[in-house]
Parts: C-alpha cells; sequence; structure tokens
C-alpha cells in the first residue's frame, strides 16, 4: 500500500502517490500569492486506474488548504472536474 506525500517549493508544489519509493501519482499546484494556488496539473500511473488516486491526492489537498486558509483554482481538467462533483468541497475554491 502507498502513501499520499507533500512536497512544497517556493513557486508550487504537488501531492503525491508513491509505492515502494517510487512516485505513480501527482497533483501539482502554483502558488498564486500567499492564499491562494492554482491547480495545473494531475497525471496518475495507469497501474492504477480505477483506484481514485487522483480523487486522494485532491481530498489532500483539499485538508491541507483548508488548514491553512488558502483558495484554490483548478485549471487542471481533472481537478475542475472533480470538484464540480464533490460539493462538500466547495468551500475552497477561489
Amino acid at each position: 500500500m502507498g502513501q499520499i506525500k507533500h512536497n512544497q517549493t517556493e513557486k508550487g508544489g504537488s501531492f503525491f502517490y508513491e509505492l515502494e519509493g517510487k512516485s505513480l501519482a501527482a497533483m501539482t499546484y502554483i502558488l498564486a500569492g500567499e492564499h491562494k494556488i492554482i491547480i495545473d496539473h494531475t497525471e496518475v500511473d495507469p497501474s492504477l486506474k480505477g483506484q481514485s488516486i487522483g480523487k486522494k491526492l485532491q481530498a489532500e489537498l483539499v485538508e491541507y488548504v483548508r488548514k491553512n486558509g488558502i483558495k484554490v483554482m483548478p485549471l487542471c481538467p481533472f481537478a475542475n472536474a472533480t470538484f464540480k462533483k464533490t460539493p462538500e468541497w466547495q468551500d475552497v475554491l477561489a
């Protein structure tokens, strides 16, 4: 069983799924000021298809932004569609 980790840099970061030391999925974002991020890309290895890993990454991101008072702009088509399907996450949208 893999685990979701978070990595942040000066300009952005990612939530990624790691299994046996290898990153197999990631949701990346760019910082847009102190209190806003832009989700720009989500990628999941085909071997993880059907396991909802992309949504799990997004759930971790939502938890993180709520704790830190950050709003989200989902430019990534996957993230945008998932926000639309998940009403309980609407509060974090910019």
